[in-house]
């Protein structure tokens, strides 16, 4: 364990010398990232998401990602159609916990900065510097319009999330009254305090795919997360797009970690794990939840033959919700995460299909080899 100085890199760290970091991702919100009906799926309570925090800081897992979301996909389980905001969210669970860093996933046009800035700091202090931002700069038009906030236009939303994150900072860090002059915000005479806890800001992390999100995120954060196949497709692949993100990073005179996303689904064999995993994930997919992802992406049975259409729906039932699926026994599952550390990656937001039945598994089994693969730290709590 580190000791807690207040240092920018002690926080990106986590206060801890893991390798490789786990997190829980995806647990405010219902079914997580499982679109299912099965009866065992995760409800995402309260008292469900305050155990889940209480024996993940006790596993010694990394942190605990949010998804923000506002309003369901439908289908039979509304899935997503429950959730906890996510920053009253992690400051219960920043308070309840000792060790574990605790992510808020926030819109920002959603938000105003000075605010939100406030919010942060806040459950800063809640958690003794555990708590982590998450910034998302758009996201689906239906829960724009819920707040009467008309979404911007793809390169626009990141201008103004630059300048969001910019008055954010100001406020952690000015040490009296500043304006803030923007093309979007224009804020005047601004007090924030108290600052963020220690000696520096909270780790910012953000997850945008193209091409300009990835720019934000490299300019801006401190954690890159990355779904694409090249993470998943081999070592080598895996280990050329963290060169690529941290080259581009140098660049910008910044250092920026990689993180990815993933299901896992791990059993005593292999077998089990494979049918439990075409048991929740296809055979009890909630397929009007899966349809009404696919149409906010433009794939819907007009724009694809039957056969096109099936075969893209199952593939994303089965492995694009909770990013790419781990299945297999602990061997198998250690292996494969094992890749990620050896390829460079910094850590992964894991989700289960319902984390209280299924993190005792992986604490017991797999975190072990991890260790003895030297990526992980022994972190169990005494």
């Amino acid at each position: 364990m580190l000791s807690r100085t207040g240092s920018l890199r002690e926080r990106v760290a986590m206060y801890n010398e893991n390798a490789l970091k786990i997190g829980m991702f995806g647990a405010n919100c219902s079914s997580a990232r499982t679109a299912t009906t099965v009866p065992r799926r995760w409800l995402a309570t309260w008292p469900e998401c305050l155990k889940l925090a209480k024996m993940a800081d006790d596993a010694g897992i990394d942190f605990m990602l949010p998804i923000g979301r506002w309003k369901g996909y439908g289908g039979d389980t509304d899935f997503h159609g429950t959730t906890l905001e996510t920053m009253t969210w992690a400051s219960g669970l920043l308070a309840a916990t000792k060790r574990i860093t605790v992510f808020g996933t926030v819109h920002a046009p959603l938000f105003n900065p000075i605010i939100a800035a406030k919010e942060f700091v806040t459950a800063d202090h809640i958690g003794d510097g555990r708590f982590g931002l998450n910034i998302v700069a758009g996201w689906n038009e239906g829960e724009f319009e819920m707040f009467g906030v008309e979404q911007r236009g793809h390169e626009t939303r990141y201008e103004y999330a630059t300048e969001w994150i910019q008055a954010v900072k100001r406020a952690w860090t000015e040490p009296g009254t500043f304006d803030f002059e923007g093309r979007f915000l224009k804020l005047k005479g601004v007090r924030a305090f108290p600052k963020p806890y220690g000696e520096s800001r909270p780790l910012i992390m953000n997850a945008g795919s193209s091409g300009t999100g990835q720019a934000f995120a490299l300019q801006n954060c401190d954690a890159f997360f990355t779904a694409t196949s090249d993470i998943r497709a081999s070592l080598d692949a895996a280990a050329n797009k963290v060169r690529e993100v941290k080259a581009q990073a140098a660049a910008l005179g910044r250092e920026v970690e990689v993180y990815t996303v993933g299901q896992v689904i791990c059993r005593p064999s292999q077998k089990e794990a494979e049918e439990y995993h075409h048991h929740a994930n296809v055979e009890n997919a909630d397929w009007p939840a899966v349809e009404r992802m696919l149409e906010l992406r433009n794939i819907t049975r007009k724009n694809f033959s039957p056969e096109e259409y099936d075969a893209k729906r199952k593939f994303f039932a089965a492995t694009s919700i909770g990013g790419f699926p781990y299945v297999g026994t602990p061997d198998k599952v250690a292996e494969e995460l094992g890749r990620l550390g050896k390829a460079g990656l910094r850590g992964i937001g894991l989700s289960f299909v319902n984390y209280l039945d299924d993190l005792p598994y992986f604490r017991d089994e797999v975190l072990p080899r991890l260790e003895r693969m030297g990526l992980r730290a022994s972190g169990r709590a005494n």
